[in-house]
């Protein structure tokens, strides 16, 4: 057991908290209700606050996105927002408030950094410590996504559930999978995944309820992304 927890760890190099924030904080982020949007004369026809050059890259089959705006790019705060596209209109279904990489953000993640990356990734695998929740993409229930013990407590429930980014991953496998494309220096792991109050070592934390809300919508026929970033990232 203690060999596969410090495997674990290693493989989650780019994501999690193993690094302990102050203990103070809620161990989970509340979710807050659907705002307005932040431009609403924006073009129906676009993912809200996603600007042109993000926006280029979301494939034109896609009609679920995810998008994740930073507060800043040294913020470790974020906030989630699904979008569903209906005929050519794209519409907000949820909103919560979320974290980041604890250093805030990058155009060019490396392993390690603290920052979470910068870009438009698909969405096509989930897993997780607790039983399938009913998801809608390929599910890996393993008591392998268990944080290592000597990871601070409030990081005991991160793993419960969790969906791939598709960053320097191979698609179609465990969010477990150790591959790195890209190589090793280029970090991975990047997930999303239950929140503990605090930024993470690279990935996207949201509440629980959040969570079970995306592995039950989020559907592989529709192509679902998450366009992430800091807010002048994402808008540019």
């Amino acid at each position: 057991m203690a060999a596969g927890a410090t495997a674990l760890a290693l493989l989650l190099a780019g994501c999690g908290g193993g690094d302990g924030d102050s203990a103070g904080q809620r161990a989970e982020a509340r979710a807050k209700p659907s705002e307005k949007q932040a431009s609403p004369s924006q073009d129906p026809t676009r993912v809200p606050g996603v600007g042109d050059r993000l926006q280029a890259r979301i494939p034109g089959n896609s009609t679920q996105a995810v998008t994740v705006r930073g507060e800043g790019v040294n913020s470790p705060d974020a906030t989630v927002r699904l979008y569903e596209k209906h005929g050519e209109k794209w519409s907000q279904t949820a909103s919560w408030r979320a974290h980041n990489g604890k250093k805030g953000w990058t155009k060019s993640h490396r392993e390690g950094d603290k920052r979470s990356p910068v870009g438009v990734f698909t969405l096509t695998d989930a897993g997780g410590v607790l039983a399938d929740p009913g998801a809608k993409l390929p599910y890996s229930h393993s008591s392998a996504f268990t944080p290592p013990t000597y990871w601070p407590k409030k990081t005991r429930h991160d793993f419960d559930y969790v969906i791939a980014v598709d960053y320097n991953r191979v698609k179609g496998t465990s969010p477990l999978d150790p591959t790195r494309p890209q190589g090793k220096a280029k970090g991975g792991s990047i997930w999303l995944h239950r929140d503990h109050g605090s930024g993470t070592s690279g990935c996207v934390s949201v509440s629980k309820a959040g969570m079970e809300k995306l592995l039950r919508t989020l559907d592989p026929k529709k192509h679902p992304v998450v366009a992430m970033g800091d807010k002048a990232a994402l808008e540019s």
